[in-house]
């Protein structure tokens, strides 16, 4: 398991980086590109065949479609793989669109008789309805309304960690990953937007939609906080990682963030950011030096532990509730090797944090809470990490495009930018 999690962490880290790599399957620099078409190659088997039926033909109203693919033969091996539904627009720079079935036959029969056995199509991989959460194949690009996915579907964690590595390697998963909606059709952000809460937002683009945020209950400056309530189900461990992503607290917020974590009953904070990066301030200290006591609302906060490494920071808070004179301790994790805008320096000790953020996890059933500075870029990536790594230890197959999907349905705008995915994509090897 750790060889698939440091592959997963180090193609995501590497494609953070903005380096450009090339192989001989790249996506065609046509200007169809944000409607998924892609090229893929395949050689055919010692039978001459390339394991893909076909059906179609002879015009626009027709397509080429592909029917069915056989497992384990040379079009389910390739990289990208064939699908099915996937709609061939040429063979071997043959455009296909006006020919009929049995002249495209003789294009592949060709292909499979020449010395290199090659066939290289350009295909417009199937596109499916996102925005209505459903799997249903159409036939049409709404630009604004679909997303074309690779759901490049495989049998194994192996093959799942190979596709996204090629995807990285010829940029499809990253042309695919800008076309993610950043926000989920139909929700709203109304309560954010009230007077009395405008100035409670760090960034007036980044705020939780209505249905999602955190609500609190007896907090002396109102209900609102920036937080969203983020629920990862792993199936297959039967188990949903609960967390909160938000915003690094104001110095007018650190109120509503400490009665958050009263009321949520959560153990354990991550901190992805540092107080301060390029001049500009981050996120508010919060917290008071240690062995020291501030008060924040109905809260007294006490710093009891803080020990610094080279890329952590661990430090331990008793709260105690004014009103009720009850306690609790909260751990917070500080990882302060990760730039704005950039990479953890080091690939290893940002999973060996991750390892640390899910041995804390394990001990309550109550959310994580997680922050950088606007509560969507850095904090986006250590929940698809953490998600990934859940499938990883389960030994089933990762699909990132899916979990940010399924991230932004709950908090807009989760993995931020392309560079930020770079920071990910997510972390199979952003």
């Amino acid at each position: 398991m750790w060889k698939y999690v440091e592959q997963f962490v180090c193609s995501l880290l590497n494609c953070h980086t903005g380096s450009k790599q090339t192989t001989s399957r790249t996506i065609q620099t046509h200007q169809e590109n944000n409607d998924g078409i892609v090229s893929v190659k395949m050689k055919a088997d010692s039978q001459r065949l390339f394991g893909f039926k076909f059906k179609g033909g002879s015009g626009e109203n027709s397509p080429v479609v592909v029917s069915s693919v056989l497992r384990k033969s040379p079009a389910d091996t390739c990289l990208p793989r064939l699908n099915e539904g996937d709609e061939i627009l040429s063979i071997n720079n043959n455009d296909v669109r006006a020919l009929k079935p049995e002249q495209i036959e003789k294009l592949i029969q060709a292909a499979a008789d020449t010395r290199v056995k090659e066939l290289c199509l350009r295909v417009r991989q199937r596109i499916y309805d996102i925005e209505e959460g459903k799997n249903t194949l159409i036939s049409q690009v709404s630009k604004r309304k679909y997303l074309s996915l690779p759901l490049l579907r495989c049998d194994t964690l192996n093959e799942s960690i190979a596709l996204i590595t090629e995807g990285l390697k010829d940029e499809s998963l990253i042309l695919k990953f800008e076309s993610i909606p950043r926000r989920q059709s139909g929700e709203t952000n109304n309560i954010a937007k009230l007077p009395e809460n405008v100035q409670k937002n760090r960034y007036k683009d980044v705020s939780p939609y209505d249905t999602t945020r955190v609500v609190l209950e007896d907090c002396l400056t109102g209900d609102y906080i920036n937080a969203s309530n983020i629920n990862m189900v792993i199936p297959t461990l039967n188990i949903v990682n609960r967390y909160i992503a938000t915003q690094g607290p104001l110095s007018t917020t650190c109120i509503e963030f400490w009665q958050m974590v009263w009321e949520q009953k959560s153990k354990l904070v991550v901190m992805v950011t540092t107080l301060l990066e390029r001049g500009r301030t981050k996120c508010h200290k919060y917290w008071p030096d240690k062995n020291k006591t501030e008060t924040f609302g109905h809260l007294e906060i006490t710093c009891t532990v803080e020990i610094e490494t080279p890329c952590l920071v661990h430090r331990e808070f008793r709260l105690k509730h004014k009103q009720t004179n009850t306690e609790t301790n909260v751990n917070q994790m500080q990882y302060i090797a990760w730039p704005d805008h950039g990479v953890p320096i080091d690939a290893s000790d940002f999973l060996s944090f991750v390892w640390k953020v899910r041995e804390y996890r394990d001990v309550v059933n109550v959310p994580t809470i997680v922050h950088c500075s606007a509560g969507i870029g850095r904090t986006g990536v250590l929940i698809l990490m953490e998600t990934a790594m859940s499938l990883i230890e389960a030994n089933k197959p990762v699909y990132p495009l899916e979990i940010v999907q399924e991230m932004r349905r709950q908090r807009p705008m989760l993995i931020q930018t392309t560079a930020s995915l770079k920071n990910i994509y997510y972390f199979t090897r952003e």
